[in-house]
């Protein structure tokens, strides 16, 4: 019998905010139980930190410089084979609920480079079809809009556009169906008064939407009709089901705003850190400093000590509250008989620093706290295990397709895992690579930042075009990234160890799939 598969990603969570991997704090008994009687990947590194390309290199197992979605703001192609298309190729059935963002959120233009001229054509042609099904204006302007399908291979796909408790998309079509009221109840403008420093920035606010009413709550109902659907239909399903928490800004319904209090969670060890940051760091909190930190946008910021605290405490609020809607749908698998042939698989799209070096959010710089996600599949052909070699997002495709038993297309660039998790002999990677493009001028760069890293083994490089210096660190004696090598003359052979692992890798992540035009 061919297996069902649950795939779980939320936004913007680093692996120490889960039970299962370490943390003493936060409360996520579903998700802990997952890991407990499944498998579970110690050292999983994104493609690249930012949310459209790695979810694209996850559909489409990908680099970012293969598909060609290399920043936010860049749709994937519509003419794209995913593995999800693949399975519905295959006769699976296909939905998504809740996040996708292969497209983009918004309809503005592209970001100018500074000192380089605006081109009228662009070097690819654009495939045709509707771009912007997951811009919140288009849902916005016309209350019927639907989804152009199948959208990326999903069937059936029902979107929540955006963050927090005020979201666009199916959710807020549902909502109206609900509470005739639930308008006048989110926002920032609606909520509960709030003494948090990140309420005063409008990265957090205390919902007046209840619990039940929240769309992560929709997100686990959808999912579970969804299930009790396709357990009436006895058809083999593939479900995504995606939360657009915990990211900011953070509105944790109820009791899960004031779950965690600040003053009880525990700051990264590297918050307090007093080692010579590098180039970009050094400005980020030059810029809090100064009193001119870029914290009411969603890139990254040098928070202070009680930003930091908020941050972690409302981030656990709502992972806690994801993770009580998860056990909703692992409770209708098991009522619907269907948990002894459903492989489950929980991930993020990215991490979050959290206060890692004092930071908040995500950026370019690329610490572990970022880059490294958690990876659990629980899978009941298989028992428990672990695995510490690196791996990467574009794998986990790979994989899916191989418990399906079904092919991947010319041009996918993952390894499967499945042997790790079958307890078989496995040979995967030695290193993962991490692209990444900017989409803004920041961190005191002159244009958008361009670099690449390679984790393997122990340590960490980073290279940034356009300037001298980068990183290198040694997690077997540094496992905080506080202490960088790259200037070390004793760590001189080890750098160019990497830099030509990393320039190898570069190569072999070259896209390999044929021309459009191509005869086969």
């Amino acid at each position: 019998m061919r297996p069902n598969f649950v795939v779980f990603i939320v936004d913007q969570l680093c692996a120490d905010h889960l039970g299962c991997y370490g943390n003493q704090i936060v409360k996520t008994p579903n998700i802990d139980r997952l890991a407990a009687r499944g498998w579970k990947a110690e050292n999983c590194y994104v493609t690249t930190p930012i949310c459209m390309p790695n979810r694209a290199s996850l559909m489409t197992g990908r680099m970012p410089s293969a598909h060609g979605v290399r920043h936010n703001g860049i749709p994937l192609g519509l003419n794209t084979t995913t593995f999800v298309e693949l399975l519905r190729l295959a006769g699976y059935s296909t939905a998504l609920i809740g996040k996708s963002h292969l497209q983009t959120m918004t309809d503005l233009a592209p970001l100018p480079v500074p000192n380089k001229p605006r081109r009228s054509r662009d070097g690819t042609q654009r495939f045709p079809g509707d771009y912007l099904q997951e811009s919140a204006s288009t849902w916005q302007a016309s209350p019927s809009v639907e989804m152009t399908l199948p959208f990326y291979g999903f069937e059936q796909a029902e979107v929540a556009i955006e963050h927090g408790d005020d979201i666009n998309g199916h959710y807020r079509k549902w909502l109206a169906k609900q509470d005739l009221d639930a308008e006048s109840l989110m926002g920032r403008e609606n909520a509960h008064p709030s003494d948090y420093a990140l309420a005063s920035i409008g990265q957090a606010w205390r919902t007046r939407l209840p619990e039940e009413l929240h769309p992560s709550s929709w997100i686990a109902t959808r999912t579970c009709e969804r299930i009790q659907e396709y357990a009436r239909e006895a058809q083999s399903f593939f479900l995504y089901c995606s939360f657009p928490d915990p990211h900011h800004p953070y509105t944790p319904p109820g009791k899960y705003w004031d779950m965690y209090r600040p003053e009880d969670v525990e700051l990264p060890a590297s918050y307090q850190s007093s080692a010579t940051p590098p180039p970009h760091l050094a400005w980020l909190r030059e810029q809090r400093e100064k009193g001119t930190p870029n914290n009411k946008s969603m890139a990254c910021f040098a928070a202070t000590e009680r930003e930091a605290r908020e941050a972690i405490a409302l981030n656990y609020g709502s992972i806690s509250f994801i993770d009580d809607r998860i056990g909703r749908v692992l409770d209708t698998l098991e009522q619907e008989g269907l948990a002894d042939n459903t492989v489950i698989l929980f991930t993020t799209d990215h991490g979050e620093y959290a206060g890692d070096h004092q930071l908040l959010f995500k950026g370019s710089l690329h610490y572990r706290s970022l880059v490294r996600t958690p990876l659990i599949w629980a899978d009941p052909q298989s028992g428990r295990g672990r695995e510490t070699a690196p791996l990467s997002t574009i794998d986990i495709s790979a994989s899916i397709l191989d418990r399906a038993n079904v092919e991947p297309c010319n041009g996918m660039q993952g390894i499967s895992f499945l042997n790790s998790v079958r307890k078989l002999p496995y040979s995967g990677r030695d290193s993962v690579l991490i692209e990444e493009e900017g989409q803004r001028t920041y961190y005191g760069f002159d244009s958008p930042v361009r670099m690449r890293s390679l984790i393997r083994e122990n340590h960490r490089i980073s290279v940034y075009n356009g300037v001298a210096w980068g990183e290198l660190y040694d997690h077997s004696i540094d496992p905080h990234e506080q202490h960088n090598l790259w200037d070390k003359p004793e760590s001189q052979a080890i750098k160019y160890e990497l830099m030509e692992a990393l320039l190898q890798q570069m190569m072999t992540s070259v896209d390999t799939s044929l021309s459009p035009l191509a005869v086969a």
